[in-house]
């Protein structure tokens, strides 16, 4: 039985930024990198892509991946969950070869990875037996703590604080608990715990830190990505050479 499978995640319609999951980075696009670093990758098994569209399923099938079904439209809308795609994708695999004992979900919207990262995040979790799941994270410039929600009373006040008083937020930020963003690198999940839990992650995740990246939602986050690959070259030729 296959033991660690990616479960790539593309559905077509997105809004913000149109097609975002087949526009071109560098030449190839976001779902090509997402495959080709799960390939790459020496401790995934097997790379499956989740879409409702015919044509990506056959564009990632071209790049090596399977997409062996499509997603139901009932759970491909804006509002579909991912727990909705991941239960359907183990359905699906449990029906046909067997579940394997971990769920690598890698977004494309996060496409610039090094292949030895997600093996080490496998690694990481599987070395962790009690864990429920891991996520990959990277550190906030600003650590949270700094910043604000809006009060009942429209004011401005600190996020999670019970006053409204702001003049603690100039300390240094050094004096402040360090935060981490959730960022779509990679995130791994058991199998196991997901069919006993009815939940993706649980309450004991391990984090994965990885360097700061960007994820794409907007057409700004895309133009901040093109310049983030000028920073480092050499990843296309380590992922599609």
């Amino acid at each position: 039985m296959t033991k660690v499978v990616a479960l790539i995640p593309a559905r077509a319609g997105s809004k913000g930024v149109p097609n975002k999951n087949v526009r071109l980075l560098g030449g190839h696009s976001l779902l090509a990198w997402s495959i080709a670093a799960c390939l790459k990758s020496s401790r995934i098994d097997r790379v499956i892509v989740s879409t409702d569209s015919a044509e990506y399923a056959a564009l990632a099938t071209k790049l090596g991946a399977e997409a062996p079904f499509l997603r139901p439209e009932a759970i491909s809308g804006d509002r579909s969950t991912d727990y909705d795609f991941i239960v359907h994708a183990l359905d699906w695999l449990a029906a046909e070869a067997g579940e394997p004992d971990y769920l690598v979900h890698i977004r494309p919207t996060t496409p610039l990875r090094d292949p030895q990262l997600i093996d080490n995040a496998v690694k990481a979790f599987m070395d962790t037996p009690h864990a429920t799941a891991l996520r990959s994270v990277h550190e906030m410039p600003e650590s949270a703590y700094k910043t604000f929600e809006m009060a009942a009373g429209g004011q401005l006040k600190r996020l999670g604080a019970d006053n409204t008083a702001l003049d603690s937020a100039n300390n240094a930020r050094q004096q402040f608990p360090s935060t981490y963003q959730a960022n779509g690198y990679v995130d791994v999940l058991s199998t196991a715990f997901i069919r006993k839990a009815g939940l993706m992650h649980g309450d004991h995740v391990i984090p994965f830190v990885t360097p700061s990246v960007v994820e794409v939602d907007t057409e700004d986050d895309f133009a901040h990505l093109e310049f983030q690959l000028t920073r480092i070259p050499d990843i296309l030729q380590k992922l599609f050479n």
